[in-house]
């Protein structure tokens, strides 16, 4: 969906359309625009027309995929490539891309909201996680791809024919990504790659790889920074040199994660992204929109946990009344929505200096934005999820209910791509002025 369907479909859910034709979407009155069901808790004043259309489209989308579906999902460790489809049926999977590439052309703010909708759903981080990658690992190609892999890539990726994942993290480095090991040899026709990569999502499934890897040996370099490359890189299982081995993991299960070994793995030279020995630079223009995405994520799982716990709690009755009459219950539940909304406003004030971003916002102050944000938003899930099964009783602990589910996959943001320490650290050093730590 482009921004101008999305401009259209906004009208068209409007009153009085002949008198708002040619319109910006952004001044058609707020109460007149249709949104997502009551049934779910977030307060969406202050969204722009833009974000509750791309809310309430996904949420159609998500409608088609009940609990059910990811229940036997998460069970028989399935990939939902159905959820895949229909999101790419309809352009979803471009969302943040510029339309000169097939995308929609919209921002992180959006994209994020998209993210949210998805987890909020009941699809939970299985969900997200499944398209993860094609939102955030694409950004940096679209921005230092070449003319190629501009017109050829993205468009099968956007489209859906081709699945992408993002190889960084290595077992013997984790957050030190700038003493990363896997080595690019150049060769008469490309390079060669050695080396392993570990937690790759959804490597079983896909057809490319956004691959850093260290292409000037650690000691040769001036700088840390230097001397990593970015690849986008064919995953063919029948070549020589790729072997993905599955983990198996305690959440997510309906989404694979990896270790991939390269042995001498053959690549062509056009696979490099951008300047040779530049890749970390490359990447850090999509660090901070990552950071954004995650929390959306984070938050669209505690507001699912927090709805099935407050119906829940409404409905089960003991010793003559709803358990909700109980500020035993009410009570760490309503704490648990305060905080998922302080951390919503987090969030989606770090997307808006991150779309909005001309230069007048320090590059630092849209970091520290992004890293609070997906710091709140994963620990506001994590109260959400843990209290959401607790509400439940022993029930909680049933997968039927989904919460233990959601308890399960709420871990995921707390850790990852950076962990809770390591913001706490960045915001220690960077706003706090300490002494560094590490």
């Amino acid at each position: 969906m482009s921004r101008l369907q999305i401009t259209r479909f906004c009208l068209a859910k409007t009153p009085c359309l002949p008198r708002l034709q040619g319109v910006p979407s952004r001044l058609v009155a707020r109460a007149a625009f249709s949104t997502s069901s009551r049934r779910q808790l977030m307060e969406t004043t202050g969204f722009t027309d833009e974000q509750l259309t791309v809310r309430e489209a996904i949420s159609n989308i998500c409608a088609k995929f009940p609990n059910t579906y990811w229940q036997e999902h998460d069970q028989q460790e399935k990939d939902p490539k159905e959820f895949h489809a229909a999101l790419a049926k309809d352009g979803w999977l471009g969302i943040a891309l510029p339309e000169s590439h097939g995308g929609a052309g919209l921002g992180i703010s959006e994209a994020t909201m998209m993210m949210q909708t998805i987890t909020q759903s009941g699809a939970g981080m299985a969900g997200a996680q499944a398209i993860h990658a094609n939102v955030y690992a694409t950004q940096p190609l679209a921005k230092f791809g070449t003319k190629e892999q501009l017109e050829t890539t993205i468009p099968n990726i956007i489209n859906g024919t081709w699945r992408t994942c993002f190889g960084v993290t290595e077992p013997n480095t984790g957050l030190e990504t700038l003493k990363l090991k896997t080595l690019a040899t150049k060769t008469a026709d490309g390079y060669s790659i050695t080396g392993q990569k570990i937690w790759i999502t959804c490597a079983q499934v896909a057809s490319k790889m956004i691959l850093l890897a260290r292409t000037t040996p650690l000691e040769e370099v001036k700088k840390s920074s230097e001397g990593l490359s970015l690849f986008c890189i064919d995953l063919n299982r029948d070549q020589p040199g790729l072997d993905m081995r599955k983990i198996k993991k305690m959440g997510g299960r309906a989404v694979d994660a990896n270790e991939v070994f390269f042995d001498n793995y053959q690549i062509p030279a056009d696979a490099l992204i951008g300047e040779e020995n530049q890749g970390f630079k490359i990447i850090l223009h999509g660090m901070n929109a990552e950071r954004c995405l995650l929390a959306g994520e984070a938050l669209g799982l505690g507001y699912a946990a927090l709805e099935r716990a407050s119906q829940y709690a409404r409905e089960r009755v003991v010793f003559g009344r709803p358990i909700g009459q109980n500020q035993g219950v009410a009570h760490p539940l309503a704490d648990a929505y305060m905080n998922l909304e302080a951390a919503k406003l987090a969030t989606y004030h770090a997307a808006r200096l991150y779309d909005n971003n001309d230069g007048s916002v320090p590059f630092h102050s849209i970091g520290v934005a992004c890293n609070s944000a997906k710091y709140l938003a994963a620990e506001a899930a994590f109260k959400a999820c843990e209290r959401a099964v607790l509400a439940h009783g022993g029930m909680g602990y049933a997968m039927e209910f989904d919460v233990e589910r959601y308890l399960r996959e709420c871990l995921v943001p707390r850790i990852a791509p950076v962990s809770r320490e390591m913001i706490l650290n960045y915001i220690s050093e960077k706003v706090l002025e300490m002494p560094r730590s590490y």
